[in-house]
């Protein structure tokens, strides 16, 4: 019996489970030095800079208040606590695409992606494992950076009663919201990792799609980019992290442009494991 109930035990060493594979994820993630930049440069983007400009636009309103009460009550008009909170969004977006770019082109460019596969013979298991895991560490850090943002910025503006409550429309959504676009952007950037395999050629191809199109786009006659415009990525995926009002012919409703955006993602996550699946690595 001691002898069976060992040779059980042996045989479920090494044994490929998907608790093991998100471990072994874990673990290379926590262990790369670029995790730790590209997060910090997410976290003081989206957790500080939003409280800054806060800090500083109150400031000014202060001496405007004083000099010039008409252009005051102008900008007040058109200021929202809530944008402002979580207006950090835009920095943190470049960071967390370039991180998820290198989770999986970092790996290839060392080899250690052969251990990997040779390790986890289903190998679309490793990339749905750097999928959950780097999505799981995104979305919870980003939303307590959100939430971070968004009562520090409250308590700074609430001198000129321009704050807003949580409970109030649109802020929980834009505060939730704006880590859920952050994953999907994390999470765009693995997908490009994996499908193009270089880390050179995915961050190029990321910087393009998010940044690069949205601007040759702009420069079309009025009437197509304004039809075109919406269905961008970057436009899509923004509409969920801002109060601006959206649904209107030439704009897309916050959760349906982050439907749009998600789609993206699937589309080249999808594509990467198609040749993840059929090609040696």
């Amino acid at each position: 019996m001691i002898t069976m109930a060992a040779g059980r035990s042996s045989s479920r060493v090494g044994v490929v489970t998907p608790g093991r594979v998100l471990r072994s994820e874990w673990t290379k993630l926590s262990s790369l030095r670029s995790t730790y930049c590209s997060l910090l440069v997410a976290v003081v983007a989206l957790g500080g800079l939003g409280m800054l400009f806060a800090a500083i636009q109150m400031s000014d309103w202060s001496r405007l208040e004083l000099e010039n009460p008409q252009l005051l009550a102008a900008e007040r008009s058109h200021f929202s606590s809530i944008d402002a909170a979580v207006g950090g969004y835009r920095l943190a977006q470049l960071g967390l695409g370039v991180l998820g770019v290198l989770v999986v082109s970092g790996e290839y460019a060392t080899g250690m992606i052969r251990s990997s596969l040779m390790a986890v013979p289903r190998r679309l298991s490793v990339l749905w494992g750097k999928l959950t895991v780097f999505c799981a560490v995104t979305f919870a850090l980003m939303l307590w950076c959100a939430l971070t943002a968004f009562f520090g910025v409250q308590a700074i503006v609430a001198s000129h009663d321009v704050d807003r409550a949580l409970g109030d429309p649109d802020a929980l959504r834009v505060v939730v919201g704006t880590a859920l676009y952050l994953t999907a952007i994390g999470a765009l950037g693995v997908g490009l990792g994996a499908l193009l395999r270089n880390t050179a050629a995915a961050i190029s191809a990321f910087v393009a799609v998010m940044f690069v199109v949205p601007g040759v786009v702009a420069l079309l006659p009025a009437g197509l980019s304004a039809s075109i415009s919406p269905y961008l990525p970057l436009n899509a995926g923004s509409a969920i992290a801002t109060t601006a009002q959206f649904g209107g012919a030439d704009r897309l409703a916050p959760w349906t442009g982050f439907g749009v955006f998600c789609a993206y993602t699937a589309l080249v996550v999808g594509l990467a494991a198609w040749r993840l699946a059929r090609s040696d690595a």
